[in-house]
C-alpha cells in the first residue's frame, strides 16, 4: 500500500530533482534513497534462508576454518 507524503524542500533542490530525475520519477527516487535508512530487514529470516543453501554454508565453513588456521601463528 502506498501513502501520499507532502514535503517541503528548497526551490533549488526541487528544480534540480525535476531537471535531473524527471517530474514523474521523484517519488521513486526519494523512496529508494530513504528506504535503506528506515526499513530494516529481518536478519533472522535472512540468515535462516542463507543457512538452507548447503553449498554456500559448506564454502563459508571452509573459509572460516582456513581463516582460523591463518591466525594460528599469531598466538603466543
Amino acid at each position: 500500500m502506498q501513502k501520499k507524503l507532502t514535503i517541503t524542500i528548497d526551490e533549488e533542490v526541487y528544480e534540480g530533482l525535476h531537471k535531473t530525475i524527471g517530474p514523474r520519477k521523484i517519488s521513486r527516487f526519494v523512496q529508494e534513497l530513504v528506504r535503506p535508512h528506515v526499513v530494516r530487514p529481518d536478519l533472522d529470516l535472512a540468515y535462516a534462508e542463507m543457512a538452507k543453501d548447503k553449498k554456500r554454508e559448506k564454502g563459508a565453513i571452509e573459509w572460516a576454518e582456513a581463516t582460523f588456521r591463518d591466525t594460528d601463528h599469531e598466538k603466543g
